[in-house]
């Protein structure tokens, strides 16, 4: 947020509006996929699964939206930041349990993402209970980045035929999933290093 940014009379701002639709259509979203992909995904292009594949790449976009209307507008509420975070999970954590369900990610990686979101959510009301903000660091966006291009890939992976293509798509979205589930336990040893002082201080 702009340093000029100051706070909106208003709950209902473009870029809370724009949060909120993301929320209602990640159930959405989920529905179109499970009614939509193939049993056996590979065999043949299958428009259907590219739609949901479409449809939640505009629903990760809208994470970039929201942020733009907010700075530009400099409109900043103490409900935009309630929920934008919780919009981000669970765009995240819904499609990482459609992936795993249909087998494109181990249960290690969703335990990783969950584990790490619980802990540091911890650690910030902790932290703030104290009247002290952790920063965070541009770990958390390196993190964001490559799990929704990870994400992306491997959506992608079930509307496309088993060909070359396919298999190098498969790898590269898996190797950006690696580092995704590096970079989110990294940032979250990084967050708990920054807040462990608080946490060890006697009430």
């Amino acid at each position: 947020m702009s340093a000029s940014a100051q706070p909106s009379a208003s709950v209902w701002t473009p870029a809370n509006i724009v949060t909120t639709v993301r929320v209602v259509f990640v159930p959405v979203w989920l529905l179109v996929a499970e009614s939509f992909c193939p049993a056996q995904p590979g065999s043949s292009w299958d428009s259907l699964a590219l739609v949901s594949f479409v449809f939640f790449v505009l629903l990760a976009l809208t994470d970039k939206l929201d942020g733009y209307l907010a700075r530009s507008r400099g409109e900043v509420t103490t409900f935009g930041k309630f929920l934008d975070p919780i919009a981000d999970k669970l765009v995240v954590i819904v499609a990482l349990c459609y992936l795993l369900e249909h087998g494109y990610v181990s249960s290690w990686v969703l335990l990783v993402v969950v584990a790490r979101e619980f802990l540091v959510s911890g650690l910030r009301m902790v932290v703030a209970s104290k009247g002290v903000v952790v920063a965070a660091s541009n770990l958390g966006k390196w993190k964001t980045a490559t799990t929704m291009v990870a994400i992306c890939g491997l959506l992608l992976c079930m509307g496309i035929p088993c060909d070359g293509a396919l298999g190098v798509l498969l790898i590269v979205s898996r190797v950006f999933l690696a580092v995704a589930v590096l970079l989110t336990a990294w940032s979250g040893v990084d967050y708990f290093l920054k807040g462990w002082k608080y946490l060890a201080e006697a009430e």
